[in-house]
């Protein structure tokens, strides 16, 4: 009797809440978009791009020319192992501790999160239709070309965005995350695959996407719950080092 009267005292809400909060243990990701219909819109963020005979367009081109021609192996292979970019690619900067299959909600937020950022950017390049640099100089192609336009960069926008959710899931290594998405647009001018212009775009419009991100209320709580699973993730993998390092030490918890 007891035990039936003490459910008495959670309101109908209460229980309302803790029902809703089951429901979204699992990221929204494909059930919901968190960017609204046109938002943020690239053409009314990003300048146009240099006209294709101007002396503007002339310096880009031969800016990437130099770039192409200067490369070192090192630098192609580098650009090229991000041509399928993903997660991962940050894998190395962040550590050991990003082990994507124990972080399911932080992998389904940032994968929803780049789709949708991947879908802004092609509405601009279908806009400009701005044709690559190795579409003017075809000596700078290096493999297979790409299907879609230059402007705005799609890996930079997609890197950036990126960079910038990892760098405040990882804020202690946020500068070196930062860092890398960046070098990843520069490596799309190395590859010949971009202008600069079309890589500072990206980058401009990956930080508007971001922006547009944090005002939806779905990313908000699927965000939060990422985080969560981050730090769990930190504070599990650092006790497990500290329990190892004390029996390297011998270290055994007696006193």
């Amino acid at each position: 009797m007891k035990s039936n009267t003490c459910i008495k005292f959670f309101p109908a809400n209460v229980l309302a809440l803790v029902a809703f909060l089951a429901i979204r243990v699992a990221p929204l990701a494909a059930q919901e978009h968190y960017l609204p219909a046109g938002k943020p819109d690239p053409i009314a963020i990003l300048p146009v791009p240099p006209a294709a005979d101007s002396p503007e367009q002339a310096a880009e081109l031969a800016e990437v020319q130099y770039a192409v021609k200067h490369r070192t192996a090192s630098e192609l292979a580098h650009g090229k192992a991000e041509t399928d970019l993903s997660l991962k690619t940050f894998a190395a900067t962040i550590g050991s501790e990003f082990k994507l299959e124990k972080l399911p909600k932080t992998t389904a937020l940032l994968d929803e999160a780049v789709a949708e950022a991947k879908a802004v950017t092609d509405f601009g390049k279908k806009h400009w239709k701005r044709l690559r640099p190795y579409e003017v100089d075809p000596s700078l192609l290096d493999g297979e070309k790409e299907p879609s336009f230059g402007y705005p960069s799609g890996h930079a926008t997609r890197a950036t965005v990126m960079a910038m959710l990892l760098a405040e899931l990882y804020p202690e290594k946020r500068d070196a995350i930062l860092a890398e998405g960046r070098q990843v647009g520069w490596d799309r001018v190395v590859l010949g695959r971009h202008y600069e212009s079309d890589v500072n775009a990206g980058r401009v419009l990956g930080q508007a996407i971001v922006r547009q991100l944090y005002e939806s209320p779905n990313f908000g709580l699927d965000f939060a719950a990422a985080k969560a699973e981050v730090n769990a993730l930190k504070e599990s993998s650092g006790a497990k080092a500290a329990i190892t390092n004390g029996g390297e030490n011998g270290f055994t918890g007696s006193p």
